[in-house]
């Protein structure tokens, strides 16, 4: 092969190399949020399909990520998950996080200075139009008022079941051990996932909750309105109680206002 012919061919695979998108370097840290816009999520809100960005609920402004209500004179029901493209299995997710303002009118009492990060979660098209949460397991955010106990960086199961201590965890919730944190007072919170092996749950580098043996829970599906007439659903039904070793990652909105920053994740070699 002439060495004209070597040039040309090396310089095609140059721009090939270009071309393509690059692999997400393993055990490196990387943001997830651009600090401009949604790109990279996918908005999902109860009664409406994927994508649709009711309200402007998920607004971007100085680089923070905002659950906003600004939009809203009465909340009812429209919990909305803002769903990350891609699904992962095991990774180290780290972000910061703050409640800003007061409940929207209409809100639950257990909904108040509430949100969470779902992990092992549906893909945005695969939950119903009337789906208020994906199948997932929650590391769950709250916040307290003064003088109030309410720890953050819990664990929640909507249509999953998880062990704690090696013991399956019969409630919906179980708290950690974490302090209790002030509206507009920034947190940082930090989970590792290994599959349906394990979660650590971190917060401001306090180790606060561990649990293993993640798993779905077809029994809860109707407790959670999970929509399981639709091929998805029916997929998932299928599954039956199977380990839980992959999903989408979310950020939620309950109606309080949250803002988040500083979103990156870590993929892990398993």
């Amino acid at each position: 092969m002439g060495a004209a012919v070597m040039r040309v061919l090396a310089l095609a695979a140059a721009a090939l190399a270009l071309a393509a998108p690059a692999a997400h370097a393993e055990g490196k840290w990387r943001s997830i949020f651009n600090g401009h816009n949604l790109d990279g999520w996918v908005p999902k809100l109860n009664h409406r399909p994927a994508g649709d960005n009711w309200r402007d609920t998920f607004v971007v402004h100085d680089g923070v990520l905002k659950v906003s209500y600004a939009q809203y004179g009465h909340f009812n029901d429209e919990y909305g998950h803002l769903i990350y493209n891609r699904p992962l299995k095991a990774y180290r997710l780290r972000l910061e996080y703050r409640f800003v303002d007061q409940p929207t009118p209409g809100a639950q009492a257990w909904a108040e200075r509430n949100s969470g990060v779902m992990l092992h979660g549906q893909a945005p098209d695969a939950m119903g139009i009337d789906q208020p949460y994906p199948v997932s397991v929650e590391a769950q955010i709250l916040g307290g008022k003064p003088g109030e106990t309410r720890p953050t960086g819990n664990v929640c199961t909507p249509g999953t079941t998880v062990s704690i201590g090696g013991v399956p965890m019969k409630e919906h919730c179980r708290n950690s051990t974490s302090k209790t944190y002030q509206d507009g007072e920034w947190v940082k919170f930090e989970v590792e996932v290994h599959g349906s092996k394990s979660v650590r749950q971190y917060v401001n580098g306090e180790l606060v909750m561990e649990y293993t043996d993640l798993h779905l829970a077809p029994a809860e599906y109707p407790v959670f309105k999970m929509d399981t007439t639709t091929p998805a659903g029916q997929a998932l039904l299928a599954r039956g109680a199977a380990p839980l070793d992959e999903g989408y990652i979310s950020l939620q909105g309950e109606s309080t206002p949250i803002e988040f920053r500083k979103i990156e994740l870590m993929e892990l070699p398993e």
